[in-house]
């Protein structure tokens, strides 16, 4: 993966304010340890990891309180698993 930079991150919420983009990358930091999964691939740490989602545009001020609702949402919409009916 390429090298992520705070420009790509500030250039993505569309806002030049640093300390806009800490409170943002705070906040999914707290829901990652909470449990949420990381939405992209990758083996770095949270905090890069949590920098190259909101350069991806998968985490932004619009979604970032949504992000947990919508993972339950989809966990719960999914059928479970049928067992296989046992045959005699």
């Amino acid at each position: 993966m390429a090298r992520i930079t705070v420009e790509d991150c500030l250039a993505r919420i569309g806002d030049d304010n640093r300390f806009a983009l800490i409170h943002l990358a705070v906040e999914r930091i707290r829901q990652r340890r909470q449990g949420e999964p990381c939405l992209l691939e990758g083996k770095n740490k949270e905090v890069v990891m949590t920098l190259r989602e909101i350069a991806a545009g998968e985490v932004t001020f619009g979604n970032i309180h949504e992000l947990p609702k919508l993972r339950r949402a989809d966990k719960n919409a999914q059928p479970e698993e049928e067992t296989p009916k046992q045959t005699e």
